[in-house]
């Protein structure tokens, strides 16, 4: 029998070691919380997940959903007449007083920053008519932006109701469409803001109770929460170079090392890779003679090192009449079709392929004996 020398041995163990070990880290790691999502913002893939559709209750996190209405009622400006009954709310407070006038968005901020419950319940009653009727609402742009597994009964998250819980995928679905509004955007990410106390010398000072906004330098918002039965729940973002991050946690004693971890195994692992570039496409065959096909804008996607190579692209696009784009084309642009991108074969997007018709060709043979004429003509009539 062949007898291996001990250097031959840990020089074998080592290339394995090194086959085995990655050479970034994987999003792939223990989190606290009974269920957590890590989502990337602009294409919402999905880069962690543990229990995600698991419907659970959410505490105050569910004022991401009442924040966001508020803002999109388009009624920031206007002045909330605040009712005995949402004074009399329980939970956490920003001490709002019978009869006091307020603006909106400054419910809005004592709402996200110091989740106050009277602030949640003053909100619901002016843009919804009533607790009640907000909680339609709620529901409403739920279903409207996919949150499936979810259902809201009061604006604010309080245990005063059974029929009120949602999963850590849908709270990731929800921030990533609130995020993607400017004004919720900038309150979510205030660390301090000041409104007016009308029965005082001095103004209200609201500090944000999202610690990760000092503990993290990358974190732009968020949303805390906690009841006695929901336990700890967590909402926040991050950006780091282009890509953004949302991560969730529900039911997370040690949420803020949650987060922290969830968003630095996110940057490590994934970049924005430029997966179709903008501008015009060039096919092997070009399928029209009498223009161009174009993406308007560059379609990024999450990956890994390893997917890099595994992207393809299918072009679905209207068949030529004649060799000719096929139908007229509005200010000079019409579509053309469709580009589905796949990562290992599965469709991961869709994106408008577009046409521009070729400009008229000024410098061609019948252009230039065109000008010609003109010269001769011009000389015979001058003389």
């Amino acid at each position: 029998m062949k007898i291996v020398k001990r250097p031959a041995i840990i020089f074998l163990l080592f290339i394995l070691i090194l086959g085995i070990i990655p050479l970034r880290p994987v999003a792939a790691f223990s989190v606290s919380g009974q269920a957590a999502v890590l989502m990337e913002q602009k294409t919402g893939r999905v880069l962690f997940e543990k229990q995600p559709h698991t419907p659970m209750r959410i505490a105050s996190i569910t004022k991401i959903m009442t924040a966001i209405l508020a803002i999109e009622s388009g009624k920031l400006d206007r002045y909330v007449k605040v009712s005995e009954r949402a004074v009399r709310t329980e939970g956490s407070s920003i001490y709002l007083k019978p009869g006091e006038r307020i603006t909106l968005e400054d419910l809005v901020y004592g709402l996200m920053l110091r989740s106050g419950n009277d602030s949640a319940a003053a909100i619901a009653e002016f843009v919804g008519g009533s607790e009640e009727g907000f909680a339609f609402l709620m529901n409403q742009k739920a279903a409207e932006i996919g949150m499936y597994n979810t259902v809201f009964s009061n604006p604010h998250g309080l245990d005063n109701k059974e029929n009120h819980f949602s999963t850590a995928y849908d709270m990731a679905l929800l921030t990533r469409y609130a995020m993607n509004n400017e004004v919720f955007r900038k309150i979510s990410g205030t660390k301090v803001h000041r409104a007016p106390n009308p029965e005082e010398a001095w103004d209200r000072e609201w500090r944000n109770k999202n610690r990760l906004l000092s503990m993290y330098s990358y974190c732009t918002g968020g949303k805390t929460g906690y009841t006695k039965r929901a336990k700890r729940t967590l909402v926040t973002t991050a950006k780091k170079g282009d890509m953004e991050l949302i991560a969730v946690t529900l039911n997370a004693p040690d949420d803020w090392n949650d987060h922290i971890g969830m968003f630095e195994s996110g940057f490590a692992t994934y970049d924005m890779a430029e997966v179709l570039p903008e501008g015009n496409i060039r096919l092997e065959k070009e399928p029209y003679k009498n223009g161009d096909i174009y993406i308007r804008n560059p379609v990024l996607y999450p990956s890994t090192e390893k997917e890099i190579g595994k992207f393809s692209v299918e072009y679905k696009l209207k068949h030529p009449k004649r060799g000719k784009f096929p139908g007229e084309a509005a200010n000079g642009v019409a579509e053309a079709g469709k580009a589905i991108i796949y990562l290992d074969g599965r469709a991961i997007k869709t994106v408008s392929v577009l046409f521009k018709p070729h400009e008229k060709n000024k410098t061609g043979y019948l252009f230039g004996f065109k000008q010609m004429m003109v010269k001769v003509m011009g000389l015979k009539s001058n003389g």
